[in-house]
């Protein structure tokens, strides 16, 4: 796992210098450049390594130095195409390297090359011959790619920060990515906090012609649902494909030349990725963190499968207000806003886990692809109330539930009524987001005190709702959770609480195989009679108990709501806050510290921002 940067046009070495070594939190083992001054090109990595250690060093390029990489990522099936490769005529010149893989496979398949491979990757390939640089992000984005045109250069980096160190790069916040960042709670792609500069969506390739400095991007792959009928398969049928395919897809991930372990929460994701570990390799390590606080705490059921798989198990435990002092630490580090909560105690478990490995499997991906969260219950049921309860009914009903008690517990129950009612004030295209967001568009216009377009602020919604062409509501909600939500809050935050800490994290779940597998799985099987993630749980009967399976999710929260209402965090210095914007801010803190409403999504997310913005205008980076 690495960082890359590079450049083309105006530039010097300096700046290279500067992009490459903002990532060296996430390449902390080795850098190394190359550059054609002439034509202003410049290319730079940081190495974390984990695979044939003597042999990956980077730039990689062809015996004949036509073709040259750039590559952070990992891909498990480089031995299969490199087999397929020397089959066909390529010589290799490492020992076993993934990253020469990219190289003659990109000979081979040209800018097809991304199809064939299964793994995690941004990679960036130059082709003198052709005078062109090729650009890929792996198919759901779990690794990041910045990139921006301005004048004459055209720019690349794994971060923000990163890219912003080139002296041409302007970095201007973007009006328009602050109200996405509102309204979802994270930067949907391919906008970025800064005008001009845009991420690569994952399962996107960018060409850029070096002769004209022209680019145009381009999409190889996009998740899309393909659901078989219900009844052509069993549900036993099912199940054993799943257990088969998990298998391979974990057996995959355990390739590696450095200390390997697995993340553990006790939840049935992670539970499942241990229990096939432990099933193709000995001696494996476990990591969980747990919290003093029980509603936040869930690390007997970690605790619970390592001793059933035999794993060393390693526990941290802590007190919430501990996770809080790691705030400082962790925005040292965030080169973007990102307002969800669950960051912290991933960070945390993160830096644990590197203590003891350097790579480690992790469960994220279940609840997109399964239909793993409580939202997907309350489709029915909110398909039913918005068709029959008439827009005065609602409000009166919301007013009314908006005077329950508010409670600071993780997941409470009036939490989840009141983010639900205030969905179902909006066409179903966007409930899924108004669900999950900080603010509504109405609480958007009056924070940035200028009017705004629906269409505009929830445009990746919309579209990825109205590209479903299943009719279900299920369907339409599994479509956002793995397009836009997964892509743009798990895998960013994954991505940086890992790779702060120099960790790197492999999925599983988000295999291509295994993926491919459950896109053909009905929607009647991952959402029945209520049960969330049904077949994946028949599926893992045999190998977990059944209350790990059929526990109550619990999620990985932090008491954020109760930091902004004691007053650990808040507002109390407002100087860097923009003078039209604190009104809102300050009514909306008061409620909250009143206890007479919930805004704990929206201080959040704000107060982060705040931070970075006081770190922008102090001019650290």
């Amino acid at each position: 796992m690495c960082g890359i940067s590079g450049f083309f046009g105006k530039g010097t070495w300096d700046d290279i210098h500067s992009m490459t070594r903002a990532l060296t939190h996430r390449g902390p083992d080795a850098e190394g450049y190359w550059a054609d001054e002439t034509q202003g090109i410049y290319l730079g990595h940081r190495r974390l390594s984990i695979i044939d250690l003597e042999g990956g060093i980077q730039p990689m390029w062809t015996a004949d130095q036509q073709l040259g990489v750039i590559f952070n990522g990992e891909i498990y099936n480089f031995q299969e195409l490199r087999k397929q490769l020397v089959q066909k005529g390529h010589q290799f010149h490492t020992d076993h390297s993934d990253t020469e893989v990219l190289l003659y496979g990109y000979r081979e398949w040209g800018e097809q090359l991304p199809t064939h491979l299964n793994g995690m990757w941004v990679f960036a390939i130059l082709d003198r011959e052709k005078n062109t640089l090729f650009l890929s992000r792996d198919r759901f984005g779990k690794k990041p790619l910045f990139y921006t045109q301005q004048g004459d250069t055209f720019a690349f980096a794994s971060e923000l920060r990163a890219l912003i160190q080139h002296k041409s790069v302007s970095a201007k916040l973007s009006t328009l990515a602050l109200q996405k960042y509102f309204a979802y709670n994270y930067i949907p792609a391919p906008y970025s906090l800064y005008q001009q500069i845009y991420k690569l969506p994952g399962g996107q390739n960018l060409t850029l012609h070096l002769a004209d400095h022209s680019f145009f991007v381009k999409p190889y792959w996009e998740f899309v649902l393909d659901p078989e009928p219900e009844g052509k398969q069993s549900e036993a049928e099912w199940s054993e494909q799943i257990r088969s395919q998990f298998s391979e897809a974990v057996n995959r991930r355990l390739v590696s030349d450095v200390p390997l372990g697995f993340l553990l929460s006790g939840g049935v994701d992670s539970s499942a990725v241990v229990a096939y570990g432990a099933k193709h390799a000995q001696q494996i390590k476990t990591f969980s963190v747990g919290f003093e606080e029980a509603s936040f705490d869930e690390s007997a059921y970690g605790k619970e499968i390592a001793q059933k798989f035999g794993t060393t198990h390693h526990l941290r435990v802590c007190s919430v207000s501990q996770a809080q002092d790691l705030i400082p630490e962790v925005l040292e580090k965030l080169d973007e806003p990102m307002g969800d909560g669950s960051l912290l105690p991933t960070y945390l478990l993160c830096q644990e886990t590197r203590k003891h490995v350097t790579v480690a499997l992790s469960g994220d991906g279940g609840d997109e692809l399964f239909a793993g969260y409580d939202p997907f219950r309350a489709l029915k049921l909110a398909g039913w109330y918005q068709r029959w309860v008439p827009g005065q009914v609602h409000q009166a009903i919301s007013m009314m539930l908006a005077r329950l008690p508010v409670s600071h517990r993780n997941m409470s129950l009036d939490f989840k009524i009141k983010r639900t009612l205030r969905g179902l004030g909006f066409d179903r295209t966007i409930w899924n987001a108004v669900w999950m967001g900080p603010l509504t568009i109405t609480e958007v216009q009056d924070l940035f005190q200028i009017p705004v377009s629906l269409e505009e602020l929830y445009s990746e919604a919309i579209a990825v709702w109205e590209a479903c062409e299943q009719s279900s509501l299920v369907d339409k909600a599994l479509q956002f959770y793995t397009r836009l939500y997964m892509q743009d809050d798990i895998l960013v935050k994954i991505d940086r609480a890992s790779m702060m800490n120099s960790l790197e994290l492999r999925s599983p779940f988000l295999d291509i195989d295994f993926v491919n597998l459950v896109r053909r799985i009905p929607t009647e099987l991952k959402l029945k009679k209520g049960q969330t993630k049904y077949i994946l749980k028949k599926a893992l009967e045999p190998i977990l108990p059944n209350h790990i399976i059929y526990r109550p999710k619990k999620g990985f929260g932090m008491p954020i709501g109760q930091w902004f209402q004691e007053g650990s965090l808040g507002f109390q210095n407002h100087d860097s806050i923009p003078p039209e914007q604190w009104p809102f801010v300050q009514k909306l803190w008061n409620e909250h510290r009143q206890g007479s409403a919930d805004h704990r999504l929206f201080l959040w997310s704000y107060w982060l921002l705040n931070q970075l913005r006081s770190r922008a205008h102090s001019g650290v980076t």
